[in-house]
């Protein structure tokens, strides 16, 4: 394989930026029906538009790796809409976390609730082998579905501490039915700053119902697509990391009793407050930046 200095050497800064020009145009654009660019193929066209007479693929690897580029890759992203609507969302649910200390002391909690849908409670086919010296845990390929659950948490953002239940269905009447718990367990709390998404059963106006004829609950969405403003994601990731990756269910209800007594678990032996960082004035600046300074003026107004 051609070092990078050998790269440097034998191919001048011009072909090399052609090359790299090429890495970055869609395949379409030279009549190839391929989705995305491999160093083979990178080659080939490359001799094909006579942009240099021969080159190895390796070649082609390296000129890439030193242009810093990985055609092979791609991830998928998706930007809110910075709006007003957005703006206020965001505010508030920003106001919380950086309140939260005073909530505190005058009696109020702030809860986040998120769900992880669809569980899936999978059996193994064949037993699986265990951790020895020089070999790693092997974990048969081929599974029995014995069905899917629910599971929705709800962060106490103060202490760190989470509650959590297994639903039948995610929809509104479960939803109720985990809020009127909420409301139980944190029953000394003056007022719960429920923040959440947008979720079906979260804005339905069942939902929106019971949360109006409730005060003591305040409902706050975080805005579209922006859905890491809710601590609960992270907890939720935490949560599967410890108790949910490389399990293994026998059924549907051996997967809600492990559930059931892992949260429990969570709290006693990891359950810490998350440190969250970003401020408003943050989200301010941010947000000038992708839309009209006008849209962001009252990012600072009280939240009461």
């Amino acid at each position: 394989m051609m070092s990078e200095a050998d790269a440097r050497r034998f191919f001048p800064s011009i072909e090399r930026v052609a090359i790299e020009r090429v890495a970055c145009t869609e395949p379409g654009a030279y009549g190839l029906e391929i989705t995305r660019w491999d160093c083979r193929t990178l080659q080939q066209i490359v001799i094909e538009e006579a942009i240099v007479d021969s080159i190895h693929y390796t070649t082609v690897a390296r000129l890439l790796a030193d242009a810093s580029l990985q055609p092979h890759r791609s991830r998928y992203w998706k930007t809110a809409t910075i709006d007003s609507e957005f703006m206020r969302r965001a505010t508030q649910v920003l106001w919380c976390y950086e309140n939260v200390g005073r909530l505190h002391e005058r009696g109020d909690v702030i809860i986040c609730v998120d769900e992880k849908p669809n569980i899936q409670a999978l059996e193994r086919c064949a037993e699986t082998k265990p951790l020895c010296s020089g070999q790693i845990i092997r974990r048969e390929f081929e599974y029995k579905r014995h069905g899917t659950v629910n599971l929705l948490v709800a962060f106490d953002i103060y202490s760190g501490v989470m509650w959590a239940c297994c639903l039948d269905k995610n929809d509104h009447q479960h939803f109720l039915w985990a809020l009127r718990q909420i409301s139980r367990r944190w029953s000394r709390a003056q007022r719960i700053h429920l923040i959440m998404d947008n979720g079906s059963s979260h804005i339905d106006h069942h939902t929106r119902s019971y949360l109006s004829n409730h005060e003591r609950f305040r409902p706050l969405y975080t805005p579209a697509h922006a859905s890491w403003l809710n601590q609960a994601e992270l907890l939720l990731r935490a949560f599967t990391d410890r108790y949910l990756k490389h399990f293994e269910a026998s059924s549907r209800q051996y997967l809600i009793d492990h559930l059931n007594a892992s949260w429990p678990e969570y709290n006693d032996r990891y359950a810490h407050p998350f440190h969250w960082s970003w401020t408003r004035r943050q989200l301010h600046d941010w947000a000038a930046k992708k839309q009209p300074i006008s849209i962001c003026t009252k990012t600072y107004a009280t939240v009461h």
